[in-house]
């Protein structure tokens, strides 16, 4: 075996042994410190991007999804949308700002890429019964970003094909396999994370809730309503939750948490009157859609009207004109 290929398996075994992180891939006990969060490395590993690369990554992937979906562009729900998002942010563990808009689908879910550009379907805020549910599934997606998940795992899968096929560079990342996300076509390793880092995001964003003042059981909550729509109407819930780890250890490794890691508080907020006010906003928009679309589904009749001569041939008409005319009777002299 050349020295070549013996590298490759040596760079190939490294891989293997650290492509499937664990929740303990950062040190346990930093990320355990409630009171130091924002100051703590969370997002520490193999990872070839710099924070300014990740960001204009991010930008040129968020440039996409604008271009093929539709972004809402209602100011109050825009407005709304990110300040709930901005708070969690601002308590969060995050090195880059966020940019939070808001996409026009039904899909109940949201997601965020690298650099902070993150999208919140409004399928989601319609699911969610308060704004503590739509801050926990927030959380946890502004949780992949602090913990820098999608570059990290795009780094693994660089390496990872690097090893075995060289040549996988001269596809770019279309290389690395797409799946769908709100009718979008992105990189696989952007928003399909390994289990490893789904369970970080989760433990991430229990805490991030907590230090943001939420009740941090609305994470647990909105998992519950997710298993209940899966055995409801299985498919229900958008596929991006497939990869997430299974809801039931979701949920007992969330309660875990909050019982044995986070201090009780006297108060959390649970939820918001603008919470009520943007969803019923937001079911408005709905329903004042469902009655355009079954309007546009009849079928339409056109009258023609006395005056309206558009369709009418001119040399047709003069003709019949002259036949319909009255005869007319020529003297003889």
């Amino acid at each position: 075996m050349n020295g070549r290929w013996a590298r490759r398996i040596m760079i190939f075994a490294l891989v293997l042994s650290i492509s499937t992180p664990s929740l303990w891939a950062t040190d346990k006990k930093q990320k355990d410190d409630i009171d130091s969060i924002g100051n703590r490395d969370v997002g520490k590993g193999m990872n070839r991007y710099s924070i300014e690369k990740e960001i204009a990554l991010g930008k040129s992937l968020a440039q996409e999804v604008e271009r093929t979906s539709k972004v809402i562009d209602d100011p109050i729900i825009a407005e709304y949308v990110n300040r709930v998002g901005q708070n969690l942010v601002k308590h969060s563990d995050a090195q880059v700002p966020f940019t939070i808009k808001v996409i026009d689908s039904d899909e109940v879910n949201a997601f965020a890429l690298p650099g902070g550009f993150f999208f919140v379907n409004t399928g989601l805020i319609l699911a969610a019964e308060n704004e503590c549910e739509l801050a926990g599934v927030m959380a946890h997606e502004i949780a992949h970003v602090a913990a820098r998940h999608g570059t990290r795992q795009a780094t693994r899968a660089e390496v990872a094909n690097w090893a075995t096929l060289p040549l996988i560079f001269l596809g770019g990342w279309a290389g690395y396999g797409i799946r769908q996300a709100v009718g979008l076509a992105l990189p696989l390793g952007f928003l399909k994370f390994s289990r490893g880092f789904e369970e970080e995001a989760d433990y991430l964003g229990v805490q991030y809730m907590y230090a943001a003042g939420y009740d941090p059981n609305g994470m647990v909550t909105f998992f519950e309503r997710i298993q209940a729509k899966e055995k409801h109407k299985p498919g229900a819930v958008a596929k991006a939750f497939s990869t997430h780890p299974q809801t039931p250890d979701r949920i007992e490794r969330a309660q875990k948490e909050i019982t044995q890691l986070l201090p009780s508080k006297e108060a959390y907020v649970v939820t918001t009157s603008d919470f009520d006010s943007i969803k019923g906003r937001l079911q408005g928009i709905e329903n004042r859609r469902t009655v355009e679309e079954a309007k546009s589904d009849r079928p339409t009749l056109k009258r023609k009207t006395s005056g309206d001569t558009t369709d009418v041939d001119e040399s047709t008409d003069k003709k019949k004109t002259e036949d319909e005319a009255p005869p007319t009777l020529k003297r003889r002299n």
